[in-house]
């Protein structure tokens, strides 16, 4: 009896630093619960989902728990048990544990500037801006000071506190023997794998367990930010596939669906390999005009007066009257490079990340440059930040740009700001390149940076609208200033009367809401203007990959490619309500004139009626819509995975 007492002795004392991990991570993670839960108290209660929170949100930080302790615990019959290997065991929960708990401490001190943000828990877009340490360093200290300080205070106190405590419990671990600890170690490790997968069903416990309400970030609080950044890291394997798949549908009803809806003659489509291949005819005779697409950063509807929005723009909503405005133009995401996705490519959002970043799109993926460079263009991309964010540089030059202008470009700046330059040196620079252009035509992307995080800007060019002057609004009534003075420009330059300009949003500054889709969010200003257009407003709901086969009309030049989205200079009737696709997160919507079709992993497709500004559930389904939903975003990521989204070369 007293050899099993004292064998029992041992065990505790070794095993006591995980429970002590253990129970405070789950207080820490709590503690983090009830602040969020305070600070999103409406949107909770809206939701109705107080009680689920807690109760799932301890379910969810036994996972992370279980997942942390997998490790010692598989270790623990080699190390804990042997007079030689002891001090390894030691060594190991001295070092490990305190380090967890403080990545766990850090994500949740992460957590509110990232949901201020993003409207979301860490997630996949949180990995991505690690990768970009400059830009993100900047940005966050010149916006979040304060809460930067007090985060790094957080969590060095707490790192000491813990490591401090955890040290104490280490120290009088002795050797447990071999024979005890293999007996308690299969115990050990079915309490792991209960905690992680948390259920007796066939699937462990995901997301999808907590997605009790249509605001997906009140459904996130019942999770933790070190499980959601893990879960995006695990989720990427998917990427390279196109990512998951909302439903299962055949392969040819998604070709007839998606060519059906093209508003494309079937004896214009050109290849039996590549389904939506077509022929394109301009109606415009004559000598092909120059394009110009100029992608303002982060400029929702909400701040551009013509749109119903906030009176921050004035030049738009001036140069609204002389060109082809869009009413109910929509973005496809919340990324820029979502948006570049749909604007130059054409190409529809996939559950996956942007095929800007995609690998098997960094070379042979259609893009308007390349089209345009087959005709004789001379393409070009240029921004007033690093191209090599978010991979741009190297999909663009991939993929028919021929030259790349950034920040290192650019001779004396006026201003230099944490993205890049401001956009009076953007425009100055793109304005030099067109006056240069001579006789050759061409096409260039031009992408703003100055209203992004921390928005930054010049002195006195504009009067501001907000007291404080690095704000949303101050950068956005900047951004329209600097825009405007372009424009203005433009009009006297030789390359005017020959020029067609897109003037579009990549997407709204920040995209939330407690809508399963939050539609109203992804509302964006689209403007097309130049010398040769004449004034018009287009009412029906447009797409951004709406976009790139209208201005292929518009400047004259015909050719084949396998853009699914519509010339709104011909659309016919089978297609005058409009659609718009929109990737939220994991969710996508397809949406119809006013008609909402819901598309989330792992679940039926659900209707709703988009009124007011809001999402109504409707009493009927409409089978149509929710075919064309579901072969739309399959086509997206069959599209990519095979290749299909190209010209063919010759």
């Amino acid at each position: 009896m007293h050899t099993y007492q004292l064998h029992s002795r041992k065990i505790l004392v070794a095993l006591r630093p995980l429970w002590s991990f253990a129970w405070r991570a789950i207080v820490i993670l709590t503690v983090c619960r009830f602040v969020f839960v305070a600070w999103q108290w409406q949107r909770v209660i809206a939701a109705d989902m107080l009680a689920s929170i807690f109760v799932q949100g301890i379910r969810f930080d036994l996972v992370l728990v279980g997942l942390m302790l997998a490790v010692p615990v598989l270790l623990f019959p080699v190390l804990a048990s042997n007079g030689f290997l002891v001090p390894a065991w030691r060594r190991m929960l001295q070092v490990l544990l305190p380090l967890v708990l403080m990545l766990i401490v850090f994500m949740e001190c992460s957590t509110p500037s990232f949901v201020d943000q993003f409207d979301s828990r860490p997630n996949i877009l949180f990995l991505e801006y690690l990768n970009h340490p400059r830009e993100v360093a900047l940005t966050l200290w010149a916006a979040y000071k304060i809460p930067i300080l007090v985060a790094l205070l957080l969590v060095s106190l707490l790192t000491w506190i813990n490591g401090r405590q955890i040290r104490r419990l280490v120290v009088p671990i002795e050797p447990t023997g071999f024979l005890p600890a293999l007996l308690v170690s299969p115990f050990l490790i079915l309490v792991c794998l209960g905690m992680i997968r948390s259920t007796l069903d066939h699937r462990p416990v995901s997301p999808s367990t907590v997605a009790l309400s249509t605001d997906p970030l009140v459904n996130e609080l019942a999770l933790n930010s070190t499980y959601t950044l893990l879960y995006a890291a695990s989720e990427t394997r998917n990427e390279v596939r196109g990512g998951f798949r909302y439903g299962k549908m055949a392969q040819d009803e998604i070709f007839d669906s998606v060519r059906l809806n093209m508003d494309v003659d079937d004896e214009d489509f050109t290849s039996f390999e590549l389904p939506t291949l077509h022929l394109q005819q301009t109606a415009k005779p004559g000598k092909p005009m120059n394009l110009v697409i100029i992608v303002e950063e982060s400029l929702g509807a909400e701040f551009v007066g013509s749109l119903g929005g906030l009176d921050l723009t004035p030049n738009i909503d001036r140069l609204a009257g002389e060109g082809i405005w869009f009413e109910n133009l929509y973005a496809t995401g919340t990324r820029s490079v979502r948006g570049l996705e749909a604007i130059v490519s054409g190409f529809t959002p996939t559950p996956a990340r942007s095929v800007v970043k995609l690998p098997r799109s960094q070379k042979d993926f259609f893009t308007l440059a390349e089209l345009l460079g087959d005709a004789g263009y001379r393409t070009s991309f240029i921004y007033g930040g690093e191209s090599q964010f978010d991979n741009m540089r190297r999909f663009f030059m991939n993929n028919g740009f021929h030259t790349v202008v950034d920040e290192k470009d650019y001779e004396s700046p006026m201003f230099v700001g944490s993205w890049g330059v401001s956009d009076e040196d953007l425009f100055e620079r793109a304005h030099a390149e067109f006056a240069s252009a001579a006789d050759q035509p061409f096409f260039s992307l031009v992408f703003t940076s100055s209203n992004h995080t921390p928005f930054e800007f010049p002195d006195g060019r504009i009067e501001l609208y907000d007291e404080q002057k690095n704000t949303v609004n101050n950068a956005v009534k900047y951004a329209d200033y600097a825009l405007g003075r372009f424009i203005d420009e433009a009009r006297q330059s030789d390359y005017w009367e020959n020029t067609v300009f897109l003037v579009v949003a990549d997407h709204n500054s920040r995209v939330y809401g407690n809508e399963i889709v939050p539609v109203e969010r992804f509302h964006i200003p689209g403007l097309i203007i130049g010398g040769p257009i004449a004034p018009s407003t287009y009412e029906p709901v447009a797409s951004q990959i709406d976009l790139a086969p209208t201005l292929l009309s518009l400047v004259g030049v015909s050719g084949e490619h396998p853009m699914i989205g519509h010339d709104l200079t011909r659309t016919t009737g089978r297609v005058a309500e409009g659609r718009a696709i929109m990737q939220f997160h994991g969710t996508q919507a397809y949406m119809e004139g006013d008609q909402v079709a819901i598309l989330q992993k792992g679940m039926p497709v659900r209707q709703f009626s988009f009124q007011n500004g809001h999402l109504e559930p409707t009493e009927s389904a409409d089978e149509d819509l929710a075919t064309k939903a579901l072969a739309h975003a399959s086509w997206s990521s069959l599209a990519y995975e095979k290749s299909l989204y190209r010209i063919p070369k010759t």
